[in-house]
């Protein structure tokens, strides 16, 4: 009788055993692939073109394609700009390749370069 408890215990201790290493596999699986999306994601840049520069109020008006990383539609927007020397590199009608994060709640230009 002991004997099968014994048998028991560990039967029922290897199956708890086998489903913490599976779920930590698949958990560790999943998360480089995650990662390395969200990376990209965020390192890729938007194609836009300046529609209007607020060198005033410091802010950028452009009219841009979908923003993966925010999951946003391609629109016209008015943006904030992380540096104020931003506004002095753009000016109405340029083409430009910019990355916009959201920043206290608000959607920020974080980096801004001439489309090639």
């Amino acid at each position: 009788m002991i004997n099968i408890r014994i048998a028991l215990a560990a039967s029922v201790a290897t199956l708890s055993l086998s489903g913490v290493f599976q779920a930590q596999a698949a958990t560790n699986a999943a998360t480089p692939a995650a990662g390395a999306t969200a990376s990209s994601a965020a390192s890729e840049l938007s194609e836009g073109e300046v529609r209007k520069v607020d060198k005033d109020n410091k802010k950028l008006t452009l009219k841009h394609g979908p923003l993966k990383n925010l999951d946003m539609p391609g629109m016209t927007m008015v943006f904030q700009v992380k540096d104020d020397a931003m506004l002095d590199k753009v000016q109405a009608g340029e083409k430009v390749r910019f990355l916009a994060e959201k920043v206290d709640g608000k959607i920020t230009v974080m980096k801004i370069e001439a489309a090639r």
